[in-house]
């Protein structure tokens, strides 16, 4: 693929958002060359962290849970997916696929060279992180889930998805901070609000959070829905540490950490958790707790 056309958020509108004061790293992708933006703290580290946001947000979801990682001496690792946060924004919506998300990821852990990779992801950062980590197991140590899925379309999404992705394909204005505060639990701030908003000065800046809902895997004939009952059936078999840490105020996700704990082999006997009082962006509403049960169980890994 040719170079994509693209647009790129002015600087100023990331200067002074609170509780984001990491140093910018800046990586050239394919298909399309491409810039994306990470987050690399503690990069001597060998014990590495992956965390993987989803649909609208983007690193600054893991501001909280970065330095909590850090202290307990790993390395951590937050890109933002193209067409969010930092990172380039093609112009053109049908740019977006799930597959040339996988694509872009692939290439970002490639070129990193990261292996042992513990995998942190959430929303969408799932229905990627955990098709690629399926599709790459040389490469992860173990995964943490919470509020994601890997759907096949081979069973109905709750109400609650096709609710939202109605009103992202038709409201006029995506209000991205909005979406965020509404799907937390706990009430956040409108600076934290104009955060969530600061990659997306207008429209034309939010294609790919336009275009992820229509993506999901909803029917059996999807495009992605092969690889993702593929994904199933490697999860069923391979013993890879799996914890699941979903919230207990998520409308669409509540209670789908049961289907990893019952399908995925290495969840069996590990101490799934739920994190209270935390709605969809559970990494908003309570990121210390996250990142605290995350340390404690991955620290037992490495003992």
């Amino acid at each position: 693929m040719e170079q994509i056309e693209f647009i790129r958020t002015p600087p100023e509108r990331f200067e002074n958002l609170p509780g984001y004061n990491f140093k910018e790293n800046y990586m050239q992708v394919n298909p399309g060359n491409l810039r994306m933006h990470y987050l690399d703290e503690n990069a001597s580290s060998r014990k590495i962290v992956l965390m993987l946001h989803g649909e609208p947000s983007w690193s600054y979801l893991y501001r909280k849970m970065i330095p909590i990682f850090v202290q307990a001496g790993y390395r951590a690792i937050a890109p933002d997916l193209i067409g969010f946060g930092k990172s380039d924004k093609p112009k053109d919506r049908f740019v977006f696929s799930y597959s040339i998300h996988i694509e872009w990821l692939n290439h970002f852990i490639k070129e990193m060279k990261l292996s042992n990779i513990n995998l942190i992801c959430q929303d969408w950062g799932g229905l990627l992180g955990l098709r690629i980590a399926a599709e790459n197991k040389s490469l992860f140590h173990s995964i943490i889930a919470g509020n994601t899925f890997l759907p096949t379309g081979d069973n109905k999404l709750p109400d609650a998805f096709y609710e939202w992705r109605n009103f992202s394909q038709n409201v006029k204005r995506l209000p991205v901070g909005r979406i965020i505060k509404n799907g937390c639990y706990t009430n956040i701030s409108s600076e934290i609000v104009n955060a969530y908003d600061a990659p997306f000065p207008d429209e034309s800046y939010k294609e790919a959070a336009r275009i992820f809902p229509s993506l999901v895997p909803d029917s059996p004939d999807n495009p992605a829905s092969e690889a993702n009952k593929k994904a199933w059936e490697i999860f069923s078999n391979w013993n890879i540490p799996f914890l699941t840490a979903f919230s207990d105020q998520d409308p669409i996700m509540r209670k789908v950490d049961i289907f990893f704990r019952r399908k995925v082999l290495g969840a069996k006997g590990q101490p799934h958790t739920t994190i209270k009082g935390a709605g969809h962006f559970l990494q908003e509403d309570s990121g210390e707790d996250l990142a605290d049960v995350s340390v404690k169980w991955l620290n037992s890994l490495y003992k």
